[in-house]
């Protein structure tokens, strides 16, 4: 089975990181989260190792550091790179090429032929917002398979598109990424 980096970043739907962490794992994938420090406010890193088994991070510096160049490392060590979600500040970030924390410096060192998956998660109106759809089709262009939110009511009360998709469909979507 594949190594997986999982990048949580700070939505509403990083709970739903929690299950595909631990459907990944189920399937025989060796997962390892990556959260933004923001992310860190809403759900744990326990609780991601709980449920991988493999060690979870925010940051590179610090106490917590298990190495000289973390984001490197852990560049090397993932197959697949999956953020999800992937809120509009995280996506606009590494499709800037912006590297500010551990998740987005790992987005940079990850090798070119390794496969990487986006799940944008934020409100109708943000991902609307033409600033969001032109860093999604720049990630697109620079060869990020999306896998497109579904609709329904959100957190904040709107409704539209901007769910993060099911873990069940981006397991699905991932298994045939690293299939290719």
């Amino acid at each position: 089975m594949s190594r997986i980096l999982l990048g949580v970043s700070a939505s509403v739907a990083a709970y739903k990181a929690c299950d595909l962490a631990s459907r990944l794992t189920q399937q025989g994938h060796s997962v390892r989260a990556l959260l933004t420090p923001r992310a860190t406010e809403l759900v744990g890193l326990q609780l991601f190792e709980a449920v991988t088994g493999q060690p979870a991070a925010c940051e590179e510096f610090g106490p917590a550091r298990v190495g000289a160049m973390d984001h490197i490392e852990l560049g090397r060590w993932g197959e697949a790179l999956v953020l999800a979600p992937a809120t509009a500040d995280l996506i606009g970030r590494v499709a800037q090429g912006l590297a500010g924390d551990l998740l987005t410096t790992v987005a940079m060192a990850l090798p070119a032929d390794r496969s990487r998956m986006v799940c944008p998660a934020m409100n109708p109106h943000m991902l609307a917002s033409p600033p969001v759809q032109r860093n999604i089709a720049t990630l697109v262009e620079d060869g990020w398979s999306l896998v497109e939110p579904e609709e329904g009511l959100m957190a904040c009360g709107d409704e539209g598109p901007g769910r993060l998709a099911e873990p069940g469909v981006i397991a699905e979507r991932l298994a045939a990424l690293l299939e290719r």
